[in-house]
């Protein structure tokens, strides 16, 4: 009986080394994503007094409509409601109307969290101009979208 000894090949080596290369990329890549999201959500710092339009919507919550805020040392010392939600939450609930710190801070605990979403998409200058958050992509009615437009800084 012969026996033909046939060279092992080292695709499999290679395609196994190619995987464990793309798989660290891509967790290190990840990190690289999570470090300049948490950067730009630091780039920003709060001024004494500002102005800004917040439109909050998304899930089953109580903060859904559409707000003028005036922000003095970190606190929204003023808020409008601009539609009929926003009079409602304002009516009933004046102090549920965050300032863009309180936006900040929530989509920081939201990554700390480990929620599903939360981005942020962040203007020029630093402050954020969406937030979208999502705890669970299995709950429902846990989102919340907030869109920050006419911001501006005051005395």
């Amino acid at each position: 009986m012969f026996v033909r000894l046939v060279p092992r090949s080292a695709l499999p080596r290679l395609a196994l080394m190619a995987g464990l290369v793309w798989a660290t990329a891509a967790c290190q890549g990840e990190a690289d994503v999570n470090r300049a999201a948490q950067a730009e959500s630091n780039a920003w710092k709060e001024p004494s007094a500002y102005t800004f339009t917040l439109k909050s919507s998304g899930g089953e919550r109580l903060l859904i409509g559409t707000f003028r805020v005036t922000v003095r040392e970190g606190k929204a010392v003023r808020a409008v409601g601009l539609d009929e939600p926003g009079r409602r939450v304002v009516k009933q609930s004046p102090g549920a109307v965050p300032t863009i710190g309180g936006l900040v801070k929530e989509l920081e605990q939201a990554r700390r969290d480990g929620a599903d979403t939360a981005d942020a998409e962040f203007s020029t200058t630093g402050y954020p101009l969406r937030i979208t958050l999502d705890w669970s992509a299995k709950a429902v009615d846990d989102e919340a979208e907030y869109a920050i437009i006419d911001y501006v800084v005051g005395r």
